[in-house]
């Protein structure tokens, strides 16, 4: 392992720690999964939920994974066998995500910064219903601009 991994690690286990004590974190996105509601190199302001209170499908959460946080919202929840189970999904994600327990939920966003320090309005990342599709295709088109670009500035 080398010291970034360390870090990293580090860094996480503090992060999970801090919601458990129900401290706020800010963390920086990073990927286009959840683009437009976050873009790549946002920061990303999470609180943990309180007692009794559980996340509701549209929300943006952060829930816990072996890798770190994953930041996606909240598409639907169901319960079998008396556990319930919280799905997500990236709002540019061709599919959900594995059915997370609430014991993995870190927290939910409560404010984004886009990479230039500008507040991102709730009306824009609130968004319940959002267009997969388009948002992939949007995101397709980013990364073929990103890679002409580069080929022209080399």
């Amino acid at each position: 392992m080398n010291r970034n991994d360390l870090s990293h690690t580090a860094l996480k286990e503090i992060g999970f720690r801090l919601l458990a004590e129900g401290k706020s974190v800010r963390i920086k996105a990073e990927g286009f999964s959840m683009y437009p509601s976050i873009k790549p190199g946002s920061v990303i302001f999470i609180e943990p939920y309180g007692k009794d209170v559980s996340p509701f499908p549209g929300e943006i959460i952060a829930w816990k994974k072996e890798s770190g946080f994953v930041v996606h919202r909240l598409a639907r929840r169901y319960e079998k066998d008396a556990i319930i189970y919280f799905v997500t999904r990236g709002d540019s994600s061709m599919s959900e995500d594995e059915p997370v327990l609430s014991g993995n939920i870190a927290g939910k966003v409560v404010r984004i910064e886009y990479p230039e320090g500008n507040p991102v309005q709730e009306s824009h990342y609130l968004n319940k219903n959002p267009n997969y599709s388009f948002n992939r295709f949007k995101v397709w088109i980013i990364l073929q601009f990103s890679r002409v670009k580069r080929v022209f500035t080399h």
